[in-house]
């Protein structure tokens, strides 16, 4: 995993994963911005103040609705930036596999755009709903120190490395096949999913942390298989 690491480090200037990471990361901060954008008007209409007024309730309301924000962003940020790292993983993985993997390189086909909107979909899904059924628990262990930084961490590289694997395996098997090897390879993708769970805890390399997961997840699967 450490080679597979460093490998997907050395290939971020590639040109491939620069588009990648630029549609990546500017979709996805979109769609945060769309949000927060909503949730202001939306809140601001529910009080009953004028939106376009410069109100002294605004001032309150801007504070509320920007902790909001904060939170969804730090609880959901990688939910929705692997969902959308899920449109666009192909342009990564077949980036990996031209520089790496040559030989298998030409086999792989590309997942239909309806199938990898339905994965993308199932993996923000996934992570919103078991993450908010271990918000409890996270609030109970703050008392701990580490343990709702372990129980997070736990949580998600079981998701993130699912999800990853997934958008490299489809690429190369049937459904049968791809559940099979997700089967057998569930240590090393807890380790996968540990590390990019890593990456994106960290302000600024969190933004990278989709497409280096799915470059690492790569080099996991034909690491496997070859």
């Amino acid at each position: 995993m450490i080679r597979a690491f460093f490998l997907s480090l050395g290939q971020l200037s590639d040109p491939a994963i620069l588009k990648v990471l630029a549609k990546v990361i500017a979709l996805t901060l979109l769609i945060f911005i769309l949000l927060g954008a909503l949730l202001w008007f939306g809140v601001s209409r529910w009080i009953g103040t004028d939106f376009w007024a410069g109100e002294s309730d605004l001032y309150g309301l801007a504070a509320l609705t920007g902790l909001a924000v904060f939170g969804g962003t730090w609880l959901f940020f990688r939910a929705v930036a692997v969902a959308v790292m899920g449109l666009f993983a192909d342009g990564v993985v077949a980036a990996v596999e031209r520089r790496h993997y040559p030989a298998v390189a030409s086999d792989a086909r590309n997942p239909s755009m309806s199938l990898s909107l339905r994965m993308g979909l199932a993996s923000m899904l996934r992570a919103i709903l078991f993450n908010l059924l271990a918000l409890p628990l996270y609030v109970l262990l703050l008392v701990t120190g580490v343990g709702t930084i372990a129980l997070f961490a736990l949580v998600n590289a079981l998701l993130l490395g699912r999800d990853l694997g997934e958008m490299v395996a489809v690429r190369h098997m049937d459904a049968g096949a791809v559940r099979g090897w997700l089967e057998t390879t569930r240590t090393q993708r807890l380790v996968l999913g540990l590390v990019v769970t890593g990456l994106f805890v960290v302000p600024f390399v969190n933004l990278l942390a989709p497409v280096i997961g799915a470059a690492m997840a790569t080099h996991l699967y034909h690491g496997k298989r070859i």
